[in-house]
């Protein structure tokens, strides 16, 4: 690298190695206003209400998007908008939560007087401890550091980075407080990837349709025609409606290339894979996923509980 380049990157790795510093700190100093912190969140009857101004403020937005989709009930509040009528959102049974690193924001320090009139718990995560808003708190949680990362030691980066792991130091200690399970994330999120692998079930994806279903005897040529059509890489063996094996493009091509002039004389029989691995339609996806990645294929045979056929489940229909 150029002379200029090697000072690039000698900054970016002194911003991170400025900002983990600032972490390692905040993890040797956490204690039991954490913990406190922790309590009164969990006895709250109501909703966490998050709070910032700024980039302190956007931090926030993070804290309270990653607390409700992790089973604390929460959203975020702009101070500035609080004090001009949206104090109105606030219940008598929420918690508050005001992010400020100097802890003398004037936009939240003008809503404290209505959070303790309206008997609300206060809890003030910022780094000055003897600041205004961690006096006025029922529970400070420190996020002191010792320098900004940013060059000038100006814009908020190391502070930010503290104020974003303590939030994240919260939702995971209140998710193990509240045993919160996969399946209860899963359940927040529907749209997502990994709930929908745990919430729908193979009935819900399987295709049913026009399944490329052939006699033990069916010919080689038809086998390539009938791969082909089905779309699926692959052709169903059975007989009287009991399953017999399946055939995959993989195994045809295996053959053409073993049994060269003669591949035209084979039946589906002869290369069949018998007692294809199979799953019910009632099984969630992420158990279709388990089996295949187990078993290292991409297909599974979907059967009833008395072993008919009813579809094929495939990988790409849980990755979609």
């Amino acid at each position: 690298m150029t002379p200029i380049q090697e000072e690039l990157l000698t900054i970016g790795r002194n911003t991170i190695h400025t900002e983990a510093e600032a972490l390692q700190a905040m993890e040797l100093s956490l204690g039991e206003e954490f913990v406190r912190a922790v309590e009164i969140i969990l006895n709250c009857r109501g909703k966490l209400i998050v709070t910032g101004m700024g980039k302190s403020g956007h931090i926030g937005c993070k804290i309270a998007a990653t607390l409700a989709s992790t089973g604390t009930p929460s959203f975020f509040l702009h101070p500035a908008e609080a004090f001009h009528g949206d104090l109105g959102m606030i219940s008598k049974e929420d918690v508050i939560l005001a992010l400020s690193y100097s802890g003398e924001t004037d936009e939240i320090l003008k809503i404290i007087p209505f959070v303790h009139e309206n008997g609300n718990k206060l809890i003030a995560i910022t780094g000055k401890a003897q600041s205004s808003l961690a006096r006025n708190a029922d529970v400070h949680l420190d996020i002191m550091v010792r320098q900004e990362a940013c060059i000038l030691r100006l814009a908020p980066t190391s502070s930010t980075t503290a104020q974003l792991a303590m939030g994240d130091a919260l939702a995971t200690t209140l998710m193990h407080a509240r045993n919160f399970t996969a399946m209860d994330f899963a359940r927040l999120h529907p749209g997502g990837s990994l709930g929908r692998r745990l919430l729908m079930t193979v009935g819900h994806v399987m295709r049913k349709e026009e399944l490329p279903v052939v006699a033990p005897d069916c010919s080689a040529t038809e086998m390539i025609h009938r791969i082909s059509k089905g779309g699926l890489g692959l052709i169903i063996i059975a007989e009287d409606e009991r399953i017999i094996g399946i055939v995959t493009d993989g195994d045809v091509r295996r053959a053409m290339e073993k049994h060269r002039a003669e591949f035209f004389n084979i039946r589906a029989i002869d290369i069949a894979t018998r007692n294809p691995k199979t799953i019910s339609s009632d099984q969630k996806l992420i158990e279709a996923e388990k089996r295949m990645t187990e078993h290292k294929i991409n297909s599974l045979i979907v059967t009833s509980h008395d072993g008919r056929l009813e579809g094929v489940i495939q990988l790409y229909d849980i990755k979609l």
